[in-house]
């Protein structure tokens, strides 16, 4: 995610003021805990995202805690779904045995709709605005994230199924504003980037363009339509939009010179800007498709980014399904998304699995057909370790368990262990930091029993007593986090102990 502005505006800024943000990044939790209660200004709706443990036991006493919601008050919830108000009823049902978890998922699985949601409509049809949490903008991954978890309530849940009807919209509606973008204003407000030397326009928040952004849209659309056999947000907007990302996807495969996409920043950080004057480092047309940015905001070094490619595969063999089918009918569409699909796949198998010199054939990170390539792991997803969780590779494919290897140990530079955690960190963030988004994918990922009980622990132990997850913590101190309020992993972990509850029930066992 971009890096908070602390010189921002509107509520964003009154935000980081309550929690006492300054110049020099976040202060020391026992500073944070004791504004809480001194009287300062209430965060976004009256909500306190940080606040200590309500309750604990003497050491070795035994003694159940009693933890207090840190949702906002019912009144103040942006959005309430019955559905998922029962899902958190039945979960924390099966964990009494786990008081402290069970807080953790009634503060974070709902997080999404009780902090960073707007529903409304537009043109007589459902129209969902989603902010990442401390930033007032909607990233198209960022959003598809948040909301994913809720999919398989949407069918008994009227006002839920519109509420992610109108997120499929109004995702729609901006890819058709700019296909190059990865964050929109909720209207034509301008941005604190609007001196980026790109083609700006006062409906983006950012323009980075990065490949993943246009994969989550699709996704979403077609989870919400497997989960609700809802077919009316494929209209001639959505269709249109389609259209939009094929010739994006075929203009940054570059086998026409650079294409018209090109961005450049005056920072001081390295990974906000673009070399090579907007356009990347060098790349051999070889049918893989550049991505300026990661998924963490950052840019890339070879502009082939890996878990991106094999995402936009998935993505697009996803639009075909949805262009075959009766209600769309879109041969056409179809047949260019699974051309474009096979093509991209064809080239990752040629030029993305390469040889380790300890692990063996894997997946690199990124690659520029040159036969360079790049050795690490990002925490941010679309990455190598999530594979498995976007449907690109099966958790026990030989090829996927030498890069979650590579992911996972001594050979990715940004993997940290420490006092408190082991887990993925990011350039983003500098180093010894992990990601508990890193932790819960995973979690989500493992197929064994005593790793994902380890990833539930870290997560328990770090959470730095605020009852929510963070963007990061340095890994020997979890009480030095960046993010208090990052809704995407906040959800993320619902959506694992959820899954866990329903599959592997035996693993939250006390």
């Amino acid at each position: 995610m971009t890096e908070i502005d602390v010189h921002g505006s509107g509520s964003r800024r009154e935000f980081l003021r309550w929690l006492g943000v300054g110049a020099l990044g976040w202060p020391a939790l026992p500073d944070l805990l004791a504004r809480a209660g001194d009287g300062a200004p209430a965060g976004p709706a009256g909500w306190s995202p940080v606040a200590a443990d309500p309750a604990s036991s003497a050491a070795g006493s035994g003694a159940r805690q009693a933890f207090a919601s840190k949702r906002p008050p019912p009144s103040e919830r942006r959005f309430t779904s019955p559905a998922v108000e029962a899902t958190i009823r039945d979960v924390k049902g099966r964990l009494k045995d786990r008081p402290q978890l069970a807080w953790l998922f009634e503060n974070c699985f709902p997080n999404t709709l009780d902090t960073t949601v707007e529903v409304g409509e537009r043109a007589g049809q459902p129209d969902t605005f989603v902010i990442t949490g401390d930033i007032e903008a909607m990233w198209l991954r960022d959003s598809s994230a948040q909301v994913w978890p809720y999919l398989p309530l949407a069918r008994d849940d009227d006002g839920l199924r519109r509420l992610l009807s109108g997120v499929v919209r109004r995702q729609t509606a901006c890819i058709r504003i700019d296909p190059y973008a990865n964050a929109f204003n909720k209207g034509s407000t301008g941005s604190e980037w609007d001196k980026d030397l790109t083609d700006m326009k006062p409906e983006l928040h950012e323009r980075k363009w990065e490949v993943d952004s246009l994969c989550y849209p699709i996704r979403l659309a077609h989870g919400y339509w497997k989960a609700t056999g809802d077919a009316s947000v494929f209209d001639g907007d959505w269709r249109q939009a389609m259209r939009l990302v094929l010739r994006t996807f075929r203009a940054q495969q570059r086998k026409d010179g650079r294409g018209p996409y090109h961005f450049q920043r005056v920072t001081a950080r390295a990974t906000d800007t673009v070399p090579g004057d907007g356009y990347g480092n060098p790349v051999r047309p070889v049918g893989l498709i550049c991505s300026m940015f990661r998924p963490s905001d950052d840019a890339t070094i070879f502009p082939f980014l890996v878990p991106s490619n094999l995402f936009a595969v998935t993505s697009l063999r996803q639009m075909a399904e949805i262009a075959r089918d009766g209600r769309v009918g879109d041969a056409d569409l179809a047949r260019q998304a699974d051309a474009l699909a096979d093509e991209v796949e064809q080239a990752l198998r040629a030029h993305a699995v390469v040889e380790h010199p300890t692990l063996g054939r894997l997946w690199a990170y990124e690659v520029d057909g040159f036969g360079n390539r790049l050795f690490m792991d990002d925490a941010n997803v679309p990455s190598l370790l999530s594979l498995p969780y976007l449907g690109c590779a099966a958790p026990d494919d030989p090829l996927y368990r030498r890069t979650r290897a590579l992911a996972l140990g001594p050979w990715n530079p940004w993997f940290f262990k420490g006092k408190a955690a082991e887990g993925v960190g990011s350039p983003h963030t500098g180093v010894r930091r992990v990601w508990p988004l890193a932790i819960t994918m995973r979690a989500l990922t493992a197929t064994d029993d005593a790793e994902i009980r380890a990833c539930i622990h870290t997560l328990e132990t770090t959470h730095a007593g605020t009852g929510f997850m963070h963007e990061s913590f340095l890994v020997d101190d979890p009480t030095d986090f960046t993010r208090a309020w990052f809704a995407w992993a906040n959800t993320l972990f619902g959506e694992l102990v959820w899954k866990l509850a329903r599959e592997r029930p035996h693993v939250l066992e006390s």
